[in-house]
This record gives structure tokens, sequence and C-alpha cells, in this order.
């Protein structure tokens, strides 16, 4: 179906497009925020881990798709809610306007609410996928975003605001906020892949994923404090504004590109492990760690 990342990335887009309803005689504005929240852009890095595992241990391009947009409407859902007034109060994403500003708060927190409820039934009804196959990623991506996982990370993150945490707490606060989903998509897209992989390649490819968020979250610490709003298409410098611990704080700006640096040469050692059929992980891993924005 394709050989690269930036066809694969083309690929995801227009599922993503095809599986989001585009009308509704009841909700027309609902359906509207759904799409704009999701098809306004990203880096597809989430989705793209899901593809990239399932066809690094065997599995086939096709059977990935459903469940990479599963986990990108997750990921798009939480977004929503991070730039609510009552959470990051942020007014821009992806160099446009914050979904509580273009379609007002009410409408904003509604779409999240649907598109994690779409997220749990493209999985659940993903196509060629047997049922046990199905309920072992629902669990994982259950367990990756609720109260344990992203969900408790964004509480902890509120409750965390101008108070200085000590780096082991930095570690478990991105652990669950921004690196249980990177996690999960990498073992979701293994176990549809290869319902036999062996538990010992499915923990390796955990810890790879488990490494890779880490070093995605210090590195997005940096670029708050070093790139422009234009450049990341979000407001820059809003973690000093909301006195947030962040790694550049801890550690200064070389400090913390050193510790992203080190967690992908760990990331990249443990894919060597795993015996995989192409690099995809690995490109993704330089992808989101050597990034500008």
């Amino acid at each position: 179906m394709t050989t690269d990342l930036d066809g694969l990335k083309g690929v995801i887009e227009a599922t993503l497009a095809r599986l989001l309803p585009d009308h509704s005689p009841i909700a027309p504005d609902l359906v509207a925020a759904m799409r704009y929240a999701t098809l306004s852009g990203g880096k597809r890095l989430r989705p793209m881990l899901v593809c990239a595992a399932c066809t690094g241990v065997g599995g086939r391009l096709a059977h990935a798709l459903a469940p990479a947009c599963a986990v990108e409407f997750v990921h798009a859902y939480s977004l929503v809610h991070d730039d609510l007034p009552a959470m990051d109060d942020d007014d821009l994403r992806h160099g446009v306007p914050s979904n509580h500003v273009r379609f007002g708060e009410a409408t904003a927190i509604l779409a999240g609410d649907a598109l994690q409820a779409l997220a749990f039934q493209t999985l659940a009804q993903a196509p060629d996928l047997s049922d046990p196959v199905r309920l072992r990623t629902l669990t994982l991506l259950t367990d990756a975003v609720g109260w344990r996982g992203m969900v408790g990370g964004q509480s902890f993150d509120l409750a965390a605001e101008a108070r200085a945490l000590a780096q082991e707490e930095l570690a478990a606060l991105h652990g669950a906020k921004t690196g249980a989903l990177i996690r999960a998509a990498v073992q979701i897209g293994a176990v549809v892949g290869d319902p036999d992989l062996p538990a010992a390649t499915f923990d390796i490819l955990g810890a790879f994923g488990t490494r890779l968020g880490l070093a995605f979250q210090v590195i997005d610490d940096v670029l708050d404090v070093t790139a422009s709003t234009a450049e990341l298409g979000k407001p820059a410098g809003s973690d000093l504004l909301a006195e947030k611990s962040t790694y550049p704080k801890l550690l200064g700006v070389d400090g913390a590109r050193a510790l992203a640096d080190r967690l992908l040469a760990e990331a990249l050692d443990l894919l060597g492990q795993a015996g995989l059929q192409n690099d995809w992980l690995a490109q993704l891993a330089h992808r989101g760690v050597r990034r500008a924005y």
C-alpha cells in the first residue's frame, strides 16, 4: 500500500477523514467540531507508530489503519480538552484557533467526548481482527488513557502548577500524560500485527514506547522555550506562564536535550533486540525527538 512514512501519513489522513462522521441531522456543529479537531493538522506520530509496529512484526498495514485512527481520535480529543480555559487555556492549536475558540466551549467539550467514544467504537469494530485481539487492544487503550494514564497525568499536571517537581516526579507525570498513549500505540500495533507475538517482544516494544514518549515530551518542553508560536502552531512559552515544572527549568536546555538524546539511544537499542522487519519505528523515533516543532 505504501513504502515510506510520508506515504503512510497520507493514507492515515485519508482514513481519518473517511471514518469521521461528515453530517448529522441533529448535531451538525458537533460533527464539524469533531472533523476540525482531527483534520486541522498534526504530526500523526501515534497512528504512524501503530502502523509501524504492526508491519514491523510482520502484520498487514490494512489491518492497522482502524486501530491507528482510534488512537488518533483519542489524541485529538485530549488536545481539545487540554486547550479549554479550565485546563491549559490555549487559543491556538496546529496554527489555527483552538476548538473552543472556533466552536465555543460547550461544543468543544462535546466534540472531545464524541471523539473519545468514536475511538473505542472504531477499535471495537476494526475489520479483519479477531475478537480476542479487539479485546486486548481495547484494554491497552483504556489503560493508557484512563485514570492511571493520560487523564491521570493531566490531573497531576494541573495539581503541580506553581510547584517545583523533582525529576522523578516529572517523569511520572509525563509518563502518564504523554508516554502512556505513545507506548500503547506501539503495543496495539504489535498485537494487531502478530496476535501470537512473544511476551518478551511485546515488553521490549513497550519499553521502547516508554522511552520514546518521555523523550518526545522532553523535546516538547525544550521547544516551548526555544521555538516561536509560528513554528509550533500553538502558543510558545505557555509552560512558563503557567508556572509548570519542565525539563529545561530543571536541567537547562542543553541538559534536557542531552536527556532526550540518551532516551532516544536507549529506545533504538531496544528496537535492535526486537527483530523487526522494517525500520519505520526507528525512523519515527528520530522524527519525534529530532524535530523543530
